[in-house]
């Protein structure tokens, strides 16, 4: 069979295309380049060099394929208009669903591959003609979480090579093969924000619109730089410790007023946080929508969270209720809900449009 591997310059992808050529296929490599600039803190041309040292080491080959423009008008822009009405985007997850399984799946077909792969731990099953995602055996590591918008053309595509070794065995091959990415650290975050300050990286793109904070009465606290900056639940970089009045607790980010520009704190106060549910939109269903309008299962509102009992109101195709069986904290719009049942078999996820209060 021929396979395309969606390869990084990580350990975990350079294992995955190891794998396969040791079971026999044809192996290509395909490195995405996704972001464009100068000086940039992306590491994309120290990625490509172990590449090529990986793909050369275990004789395969590779070609790079650019992709800053489908990025940029399908995964970036909608990045900026996130921040913009206030909300926290996971670009990640539509990074899954719009490049690697996009673009990416379309170039690797073109080039007459049977399937494609990545280096993802995560987990697909195929049952009576339909295809299932699940939970990689290594637990501490999976990341079905950022896979939750895949639909079945492109789950029929894709293989996991990495669905039932755990990582310390993925870096154990690497070092045996003397691969040049065994003790490369594991990337985290954005490609192309990097190592970079996010505020400063954010400020080129969207102007900042400095306003109040204030409390829950309404007096100013303090000043922000622009709500785009901040998040639901968040205690650093607030700048109001230590003031005249207050209580000696941790001031956190209670909620965003977009009309007047205003960033709604509270001080020690953590159970305002709380909430008993949300809806979410844009729901992905996979391999389709559940017969029963409601049922109960288990749920995830942000990646390496420990699974979460819920019971989900079906309203439409595309909108979610869902009540929580015990309270969240910081439940973020713009971030995703994904559901599981409890063998780890993923339902799909949605986009997490607000939570509520009973």
């Amino acid at each position: 069979m021929r396979i395309v591997v969606g390869i990084s310059g990580g350990v975990d992808s350079s294992v995955a295309a190891y794998l396969l050529k040791k079971q026999g296929h044809e192996v290509i490599g395909l490195f995405m380049i996704n972001w464009e600039e100068k000086d940039s803190a992306c590491t994309a041309e120290e990625d490509f060099e172990d590449v090529k040292r990986v793909c050369n080491k275990i004789g395969i080959p590779y070609f790079s394929v650019n992709y800053a423009k489908e990025y940029y008008d399908r995964v970036f822009k909608y990045f900026l208009a996130e921040y913009k009405a206030g909300r926290t985007p996971n670009p990640d997850v539509l990074c899954n669903r719009e490049i690697k399984f996009g673009p990416f799946l379309e170039k690797a077909m073109a080039l007459g591959a049977d399937m494609i792969a990545t280096g993802h731990y995560a987990k697909k099953i195929e049952k009576d003609g339909y295809f299932y995602l699940a939970k990689a055996d290594d637990l501490n590591k999976d990341q079905s979480y950022f896979l939750n918008q895949l639909n079945q053309y492109q789950l029929s595509k894709v293989l996991f090579p990495l669905e039932n070794i755990d990582k310390p065995k993925v870096r154990e091959i690497a070092k045996e093969l003397g691969l040049s990415t065994a003790e490369k650290k594991d990337s985290t975050g954005i490609c192309f924000i990097g190592e970079r300050n996010f505020k400063k990286f954010l400020k080129e793109f969207l102007p900042a619109k400095p306003g109040d904070i204030v409390d829950l009465q309404g007096n100013v606290v303090g000043k922000h730089d622009g709500l785009m900056y901040y998040t639901l639940g968040q205690r650093r970089g607030l700048n109001i410790g230590g003031l005249a009045g207050g209580n000696g607790q941790r001031w956190f980010v209670l909620d965003k007023d977009l009309t007047n520009n205003k960033l709604i704190v509270s001080q020690g106060e953590d159970d305002l946080l709380f909430s008993d549910g949300l809806y979410a939109q844009e729901m992905n269903w996979i391999p389709f929508k559940p017969n029963q309008i409601k049922f109960d299962c288990f749920a995830k509102f942000r990646y390496r969270q420990p699974d979460q009992e819920v019971s989900v109101t079906i309203l439409d195709d595309s909108h979610i209720k869902v009540d929580f069986k015990e309270k969240q904290r910081a439940i973020t719009p713009g971030q995703f809900v994904v559901l599981y049942d409890k063998n780890g078999l993923c339902f799909g996820g949605g986009v997490i449009e607000k939570s509520f209060k009973k």
